[in-house]
């Protein structure tokens, strides 16, 4: 069975606020998406969207690197032995 919280409204300048118990693991900040439905209310976390890679944060940091050159960017060709196991 599913638990049970109370939580209270209450007024926060012009408008209305609502507690919610801590225990229900919400984070500070977070996004909330209150829906109103035929039952009553829905109140459901806005899914986040995923962090962006920040390149210019790391750009030339690794300032002892070099390039490849195109002549070691070439392999030797050797014999694979992955026909054997696709057939076991």
């Amino acid at each position: 069975m599913a638990k049970e919280y109370r939580a209270k409204v209450f007024k926060s300048g012009n408008s209305l606020a609502l507690r919610i118990p801590k225990e229900l693991g919400l984070v500070e900040g977070s996004t909330m998406i209150l829906r109103e439905e035929r039952a009553g209310f829905v109140v459901e976390p806005l899914a986040q969207p995923k962090r962006k890679f920040n390149v210019a944060k790391v750009a030339g940091s690794a300032k002892n690197l070099s390039y490849i050159r195109d002549e070691d960017r070439l392999f030797d060709d050797r014999p694979l032995s992955w026909g054997s196991r696709l057939t076991e």
